[in-house]
């Protein structure tokens, strides 16, 4: 095999990304670890600092993923005490989610975690802008295909 061949491993895209999305989330593990949470857990949390109360579909919808995936993290995060669940008045199907007063106190402490995530990957700022930008165009080309 030569270094052009198209089915080299190191030359899949697919590969890089799993590659590198399992070993960047390992280096969120130990930030994210004294706040209590899991990274799938730092996610949904992160949604909500953004706008709470939000309802189990779109915080599934902001997140890439199915409701059904997300409704075992929520419920973990309710029995950790961030975050509440309820039944939308006039909408039984709809499912509000919204931060308790501690899962809005933990953003405070999470406001760190972007610092020391990049501080221990040893790239510079725009180097990883650059990058997340790159991958979110390849996630909305991917979505297209």
């Amino acid at each position: 095999m030569t270094a052009a061949d198209p089915l080299a491993l190191d030359r899949q895209v697919c590969f890089a990304l799993v590659a590198t999305a399992r070993s960047v989330v390992g280096v969120y593990k130990p930030v994210l670890e004294p706040l209590g949470l899991t990274h799938p857990q730092y996610l949904v949390m992160l949604a909500l600092w953004e706008r709470s109360p939000r309802t189990l579909r779109d915080v599934a919808e902001a997140l890439s993923l199915e409701p059904a995936t997300l409704s075992p993290l929520v419920k973990r995060l309710e029995a950790a005490g961030l975050l509440s669940r309820e039944r939308r008045a006039g909408d039984e199907r709809s499912l509000d989610i919204r931060l308790t007063d501690a899962g809005v106190a933990l953003r405070e402490r999470a406001l760190e975690v972007p610092g020391q995530v990049v501080a221990r990957l040893g790239l510079g700022l725009d180097e990883l802008e650059a990058t997340r930008d790159a991958l979110t165009r390849l996630l909305e080309a991917s979505r297209g295909a």
